[in-house]
């Protein structure tokens, strides 16, 4: 989208966080846009600390349709809708804004973006074993995700045994079955020994760190049979590496990028986009975050 397609029916989208200048996101909402004939512009907005709600109240005053929420203000938002979507609640974060008559209504995609991307990579997640390393926003909100979806048992490995222990009984509270187990990073040897799914939710091993993985013991690897890393840039990170060197699967985070913001493209717009126009915008991505 450039300027001269723009006029006085162009619908006005975009992203708030901080920082925004290395986002993708207007890369799949414009390109997209392009593709579904919808005239629109999605832009990034730099909110600075202290000032989400001011954000979204003006957004909603200058009749934005619709914003994507980027860190660190995922929870901040949430005071700021009229309304938030069931799964987003017990999530307990927010990433895309739709607007409604008197306010946003909140979503998140995030993680229905990365279930549909692990359907697509054949990754099941009922009756499995799940290792997830990370008890932060982002490994709280798979942890519930993995519960919600019938995973068997989820062992929780955080640095802060005590931030882990909170984080599975609050999952456990609101799924009504003690399914997630917490343990601390460093007795990873505790694991049963076995091979599981293993979902990377820290940012370690995000470029330009590129050299580093959470669990840097080839022998923990031995448990793991598909290495999910929600990073997707570099492409292939150390936990990926790993993961294959000791026979197993690996897929990054790209294609839950690319799901979650297809789904808020479909919620700020009220249209489908196909299967066919989600791929072409993976590969457009891909050559984008190759590294």
């Amino acid at each position: 989208m450039t300027a001269e397609y723009i006029d006085g029916k162009t619908k006005v989208c975009g992203l708030i966080g901080n920082p925004v200048e290395h986002t993708l996101s207007p890369d799949i909402h414009n390109t997209l846009a392009s593709f579904c004939g919808v005239n629109l512009a999605y832009v990034p907005f730099r909110v600075e600390p202290g000032k989400v709600g001011e954000a979204v109240k003006g957004a909603f005053a200058l009749n934005v349709q619709g914003l994507n929420v980027t860190v660190p203000y995922k929870n901040e938002v949430m005071p700021f809708c009229r309304e938030i979507d069931p799964l987003a609640g017990n999530i307990g974060a927010v990433n895309t804004l739709v607007r409604a008559d008197d306010g946003f209504k909140g979503y998140n995609t995030d993680m229905t973006g990365l279930y549909r991307a692990m359907q697509e990579d054949g990754v099941v997640l009922a009756d499995e074993d799940v290792i997830l390393l990370g008890a932060g926003g982002v490994g709280r909100a798979v942890a519930f995700l993995c519960a919600q979806k019938g995973a068997h048992r989820i062992f929780l490995l955080n640095r802060s045994g005590q931030k882990a222990v909170a984080v599975a009984e609050e999952v456990n509270a609101k799924i009504g079955r003690n399914c997630v187990q917490a343990m601390e990073l460093a007795g990873w040897e505790k694991l049963p020994k076995k091979r599981m799914l293993a979902v990377q939710a820290t940012s370690v091993g995000l470029f330009p760190d590129c050299g580093s993985a959470v669990i840097e013991d080839e022998a923990f690897y031995e448990r793991v049979h598909t290495g999910y890393d929600l990073i997707y840039q570099p492409s292939q990170t150390k936990f990926m590496r790993l993961a294959l060197r000791a026979g197993g699967k690996a897929y990054n985070g790209l294609k839950m990028l690319v799901w979650q913001g297809v789904e808020a493209f479909e919620l700020m717009n009220g249209i489908s986009v196909s299967g066919e126009q989600a791929a072409k915008i993976y590969e457009m991505l891909l050559k984008k975050t190759e590294i």
